[in-house]
């Protein structure tokens, strides 16, 4: 061999692929860039839970007067639905970026890259709970600056956050599912129509205590209730309001079981996209 073809040649083979945080964190920061190039694809799930807090506090104001509603501000009730909505649409909005990804072609390109598969939904989880950390930071500022008061401090603060991060988890499985089964805008028309359709069937608007009918039946067996629970306990007054273990469990079980079975949804449906 001569000694101009031993210095084209590398002394070492590059090395190829990445491990699985590595890969992550690069496909997580990738999805955060998106943001600041299309913002237009961020801002419906930021704007959104904000106009459900205040529109729904505003035009059920005299909620609070019903004896027995546990709080006497209606933004402290309805602010959970909002951080809530914001974690979901949070996770879902990961979803939609993956159908355009298929759609585009791109998906192609990072399941051909020597790279751990899992990093293909872990990377859109980080993504989205650092998304979720984003909208409900904000959605808690509005709602302070329309009247909403925590009853319980920090700890109560935090469930909020929790169940907000608990729903994007959820939402992100059920999205990025969706979407590797569909690879088109039918999936994503399918994530809203869920969405909507289980946060509005739990106690989301109403304390089941003054529910009846149909809708309280869904309720009692709707997942979405307990997180919704776990998340307004911080903000309502004794005995229905207060973080406890009674009001905390439920939305903590719902979340664990959800999140799993969404997470599982979202990993067979990359098997079958490579199929």
């Amino acid at each position: 061999m001569s000694t101009t073809t031993q210095k084209m040649l590398p002394l070492e083979p590059p090395s190829v692929g990445g491990s699985l945080f590595a890969s992550s964190n690069m496909l997580s920061l990738r999805a955060m860039r998106a943001i600041r190039r299309v913002p237009a694809t961020f801002i419906p799930t930021l704007a959104m839970p904000i106009f459900q807090a205040v529109a729904f506090a505003g035009t059920y104001f005299a909620i609070t007067k019903i004896p027995g509603f546990p709080t006497d501000r209606s933004i402290n009730w309805f602010l959970s639905l909002s951080g809530c909505m914001g974690g979901a649409f949070s996770g879902l909005g990961l979803g939609f970026s993956a159908i355009q990804d298929i759609e585009n072609g791109f998906m192609d390109r990072l399941r051909m890259a020597p790279t751990p598969r899992a990093a293909l939904l872990l990377g859109p989880l980080l993504s989205s709970l650092v998304r979720t950390f984003v909208v409900v930071t904000t959605v808690l500022g509005f709602g302070y600056l329309f009247g909403a008061r925590p009853t319980q401090g920090i700890l109560g603060i935090l469930m909020f956050y929790v169940a907000a991060f608990g729903l994007a988890i959820v939402a992100t499985g059920w999205g990025l599912g969706l979407a590797y089964r569909f690879r088109d805008m039918r999936g994503a028309a399918l994530m809203q129509l869920t969405l909507f359709l289980v946060l509005f069937t739990s106690s989301a608007q109403a304390p089941m205590s003054m529910m009846q009918g149909w809708l309280l039946h869904i309720a009692r067996v709707n997942p979405a209730t307990n997180i919704l629970r776990l998340s307004r306990q911080g903000f309502l007054n004794p005995p229905v309001g207060g973080v406890s273990w009674e009001n905390t469990w439920g939305g903590l079980l719902a979340i664990v079981v959800l999140g799993t079975l969404s997470m599982w949804f979202a990993y067979t449906g990359l098997r079958k996209l490579s199929e």
